[in-house]
């Protein structure tokens, strides 16, 4: 069997929901896939417009470090996230742009993808908040590191009151746009 284990960084500004989404692909992972999670987060010094990540460890194994120090997938949601962390990037991983933000990708050896995330939320959910959940479904779809499933129980789990649908309609957005990807 082919050990399981994620390095994830989910990057952006503050405001954009990433601190939130990091939680949701930890619990989908853990408590709805059943696999070893560790879950941290950084702000920037102001809530909205700081710098803001959050960090994901996802093993089929118990996680022996809890920082990622690697990532082996990198969502990068503004452009000042991907000139950070592009560097910190494997090079036979996987990296996710939103290109309603990111302008220029700084180089690297991964695999880039560039989908409109930000605007894609504004189509399917009239707000930007939920860009960071079409996001997640795209990733689910372009690695497999926690099921479809799993991910949705957890973000409607995590939906406030009133927002589920849109949530929904995200991340069924998210789902489809990683199945274009990977049929390129």
């Amino acid at each position: 069997m082919e050990r399981k284990h994620w390095e994830v960084r989910l990057s952006g500004t503050g405001g954009q929901g990433l601190v939130t989404a990091g939680i949701i692909l930890a619990e989908g992972a853990g408590i709805y896939d059943g696999l070893e999670v560790v879950q941290t987060q950084v702000y920037g010094p102001q809530s909205r417009g700081g710098a803001s990540r959050s960090e994901v460890i996802i093993s089929d194994q118990p996680v022996m470090y809890p920082e990622v120090t690697e990532s082996d997938v990198l969502l990068a949601m503004s452009q000042e996230a991907a000139s950070a962390y592009m560097h910190e990037q494997r090079p036979d991983g996987i990296v996710l742009l939103d290109a309603t933000l990111v302008k220029q990708a700084p180089e690297t050896q991964a695999r880039v993808y560039s989908i409109p995330l930000t605007q894609m939320a504004r189509d399917v959910a009239h707000t930007d908040i939920v860009a960071a959940i079409v996001a997640l479904g795209a990733l689910a779809t372009l690695t497999g590191m926690v099921s479809r499933q799993g991910l949705e129980a957890a973000v409607l789990a995590r939906a406030p009151r009133g927002t589920e649908d849109a949530n929904r309609r995200a991340l069924h957005a998210g789902f489809e746009a990683g199945e274009r990807l990977r049929a390129e």
